[in-house]
């Protein structure tokens, strides 16, 4: 920060003033991002008679984004609807992969540093240090974690389709320090 003793404001005040004003540092990290890219699992099926397990076909494109209710957060804004916009592959067909997109995230970190020069030796210091860590709060949904499984959502809960099973954030994490220099 541009106050105290040799800086642009303030840079002729005294030690005391000096020791309130002066030594101040804010430094952060923004970060934008656009969501990860998921597919709609068909389930224990194989139709490429082969290995890997059917991802469905897309027949239309439902609405997606982050939608809350019924105590979820789900990708699609109607589920019960949105199984209406998939089909399974047929048998040596591969289905629509990656065909929808995640919520996107911005991120920001911030630090506050304060320094101290001590009065009795000009090369010892004192410092304290706050990070906060996702200072906004803000949660980022992972799309692979989708229960997204058609013929699961199907025959047990069709409400479950499309729901958010895992976060890829951490909630906001703040962290203190006390460093002595000499």
């Amino acid at each position: 920060m541009p106050f105290g003793r040799g800086r642009s404001f303030a840079a002729n005040d005294s030690g005391v003033v000096d020791a309130f004003i002066g030594g101040w540092q804010l430094s952060g990290v923004a970060r934008w991002t656009s969501g990860f890219p998921f597919s709609v699992d068909g389930g224990q099926r194989w139709p490429t008679d082969w290995f890997l397990t059917a991802i469905t076909q897309m027949t239309s494109k439902p609405r997606t984004g982050t939608f809350k209710g019924n105590g979820s957060v789900n990708a699609f804004a109607d589920p019960a609807a949105a199984q209406n916009d998939f089909t399974l592959p047929l048998p040596g067909g591969v289905g629509s992969r990656n065909v929808l997109r995640g919520d996107g995230f911005a991120g920001l970190d911030m630090s506050l540093v304060k320094r101290w020069k001590m009065p009795y030796a000009e090369n010892h210091r004192l410092e304290f240090r706050w990070e906060v860590f996702n200072v906004p709060n803000l949660t980022r949904f992972n799309a692979q974690g989708v229960g997204s499984s058609l013929l699961t959502s199907l025959t047990q809960s069709p409400n479950s389709f499309g729901a958010y099973t895992s976060l890829l954030t951490q909630p906001r994490v703040m962290q203190f320090a006390l460093r002595y220099e000499f």
